[in-house]
């Protein structure tokens, strides 16, 4: 089966340039926002999106995207309105591809079960979760991808190659190199570090491979791309909700939740240009 994942990586391949992802949070800073800044991303050149689930315990995140949870959280989303928000995109974008990522406690507590078939009708391409280790895969991952959803893997700097086989037994869609050891949002890797990574994980898989974590400027993320198939940004993209929200730039709170959307949908703009530059 051809997903909208392989179709974007083929896609960008013809081309002869490497594929954008970008991050958010569902619901930050609220769940109209997020939606005007789903519909952004795509019309400024995200090749893929990944939809943060809100969690309360973000263990993998810096403090960016630990205050878009808390953000989101306070405003009402939860994961089936997370759901409901993919079912939308989805309506309104049908080719572009879909990921969510988070923890697997709050699937759990919705039903593993009830998860995978919501988010299959919601029209969700993929999961990543987290902390949840190739050892509990029939938890979740292959129940997941049996219904049609690709399991995308984390691979970091601190996975050893005889670690790789087991993180990449279920892998599918694409690999998700996590290029600095920590969280979201810290110190980027170095050009070197990338490029062995990416050579030694193809060893291993022949699925495309995008870097992410710490990648906050046009230029690391066109480096990135440069490296390896694609790049992720998420939490320079959250600071510019927070920025938003912390500092309104009108009394108005429409008006300022529009600024916030044009910022990142600029913002987003630059990434696309410098990685298909």
């Amino acid at each position: 089966m051809t997903t909208r994942i392989a179709q974007c990586f083929e896609a960008a391949a013809s081309k002869n340039r490497a594929v954008l992802g970008v991050f958010v949070t569902a619901g930050d800073p609220d769940a109209q926002t997020s939606a005007a800044l789903l519909d952004s991303l795509v019309e400024n050149g995200a090749d893929f999106i990944e939809l943060g689930m809100p969690f309360s315990d973000p263990m993998a995140d810096g403090p960016a995207i630990q205050a878009a949870s808390i953000r989101a959280i306070k405003a009402g989303m939860t994961l089936q309105k997370t759901l409901d928000m993919a079912a939308g995109f989805r309506q309104r974008h049908p080719d572009t591809p879909l990921i969510l990522m988070g923890y697997f406690n709050p699937i759990y507590i919705y039903g593993n079960d009830r998860f995978i078939a919501d988010s299959v009708a919601a029209g969700v391409d993929g999961l990543i979760i987290v902390d949840l280790p190739p050892e509990e895969d029939s938890e979740l991952c292959i129940p997941a991808r049996d219904a049609g959803l690709n399991v995308v893997r984390l691979i970091t700097p601190t996975s050893h190659d005889q670690r790789l086989p087991a993180i990449l037994a279920q892998a599918s869609g694409f690999v998700y190199y996590v290029s600095v050891t920590g969280i979201t949002g810290m110190a980027s890797a170095a050009a070197t570090s990338i490029s062995n990574a990416y050579q030694r994980i193809r060893k291993q898989t022949d699925l495309p491979i995008v870097t992410g974590f710490g990648i906050r400027t046009p230029e690391q993320a066109a480096e990135s791309a440069r490296l390896s198939d694609g790049a992720v940004v998420g939490s320079a993209v959250v600071d510019i909700i927070a920025d938003g929200v912390a500092n309104p730039s009108s009394p108005d709170a429409a008006e300022n939740r529009a600024a916030i959307v044009r910022k990142v949908a600029a913002f987003v703009g630059e990434l696309s240009a410098a990685i298909r530059a």
